[in-house]
């Protein structure tokens, strides 16, 4: 098989670092009693001498508490079809926080054909923070549309980029189930031919990819 140079946009991979704020509360004590005299004191706890309020039972309980294993998130039949001759394995990527974001990528180049699939899986500190960063997701991508029947929300969208006369097809798959984020890339090229592969191909193998993950997720709820 020859050897050809892969393009600079296909060899540089984000590793993007999600920071998690979380919230404390404050514990409140009752009034403070009015003094009483020594005939009137009573031998039982006063009103002031109460145990402090209990703290708020409105704190947000998050559905999903860590990011699960990217890299067994697909099934090996999956990973074969999208990235023919990739190891199953797949590799993760290192990240700052592995409870809150985790990447797995599968690559390779088969003949003249090159593929490479990343699933990535976030978890936010709530629903709203979760929905709020896949609503600015949504914002930077232009064409698309929405994707039935995964999580809570879900888009697709693909485009076309050239570089060195050399066709990239890539494929985004953004999903949210209540305060985790699902995302998926994926992308081809044909070195012989200098084309990408369709983009059919490249939407149905980025969702597919996204419907599984996002059942992997969803098997961690608790």
């Amino acid at each position: 098989m020859r050897s050809f140079p892969l393009p600079i946009a296909l060899t540089a991979r984000l590793s993007p670092v999600v920071v998690l704020a979380a919230a404390g509360w404050a514990l409140s004590s009752g009034p403070l009693a009015t003094p009483e005299t020594s005939e009137d004191k009573p031998t039982g706890k006063t009103a002031s001498q109460q145990p402090p309020t209990a703290p708020s039972e409105t704190q947000a309980v998050k559905t999903y508490a860590a990011a699960p294993e990217p890299c067994a998130a697909l099934s090996a039949k999956t990973v074969k079809s999208l990235v023919p001759g990739a190891k199953t394995a797949g590799k993760e990527i290192p990240s700052t926080d592995s409870d809150l974001r985790r990447t797995c990528s599968w690559n390779a180049l088969e003949g003249y054909d090159y593929r490479w699939l990343d699933v990535s899986f976030e978890v936010l500190a709530s629903d709203e923070a979760a929905e709020k960063s896949y609503d600015g997701r949504l914002a930077e991508k232009s064409g698309g549309g929405a994707v039935p029947g995964v999580g809570d929300a879900a888009y697709s969208v693909v485009n076309l980029t050239t570089e060195d006369k050399q066709d990239t097809r890539e494929g985004v798959v953004v999903a949210r189930a209540a305060n985790a984020l699902v995302i998926v890339t994926y992308n081809g090229s044909d070195f012989e031919s200098k084309k990408a592969p369709g983009t059919e191909e490249i939407n149905k193998g980025a969702i597919k990819a996204a419907k599984e993950a996002m059942a992997a997720l969803q098997k961690t709820q608790g």
